[in-house]
């Protein structure tokens, strides 16, 4: 599969690319939430992991819906790996459209089966 992942942390982004990566897909990693949505919108992605908080004027609830409004990015499935685990963030993110929540720190393997999940549909 090919996944982007959107963090503006790079020790976290590399984190999270060199797991993904190290079960055998192809991963794309940028810091903000335009360079996501730029991408997603111009090239294929399987899945997308984003971030909530972004610097800038497009955080990950932005992202989401900008991408949802998309033909092309519609179905794309969105897994926020997030550290606002607040309820009320929680369902923002998911009437934003997102897919699967996860928070900081998230399981790795949670994350890994999900994906898996995802490959085989």
């Amino acid at each position: 599969m090919r996944i982007l992942v959107c963090e503006d942390q790079d020790a976290i982004r590399h984190m999270i690319q060199t797991l993904v990566q190290a079960s055998g897909h192809e991963v794309v990693g940028v810091a903000s939430g335009a360079q996501a949505v730029e991408l997603a919108l111009h090239e294929p992605f399987d899945v997308l992991l984003l971030d909530l908080m972004l610097p800038g004027a497009m955080d990950g609830f932005a992202v989401t819906e900008k991408l949802r409004v998309s033909e092309k990015t519609r179905e794309l499935p969105i897994f926020v790996i997030s550290a606002l685990d607040d309820p009320e963030s929680r369902k923002r993110a998911q009437d934003a459209g997102a897919t699967r929540f996860y928070a900081k720190p998230f399981r790795p393997l949670e994350l890994l089966m999900d994906l898996n999940r995802i490959g085989r549909n």
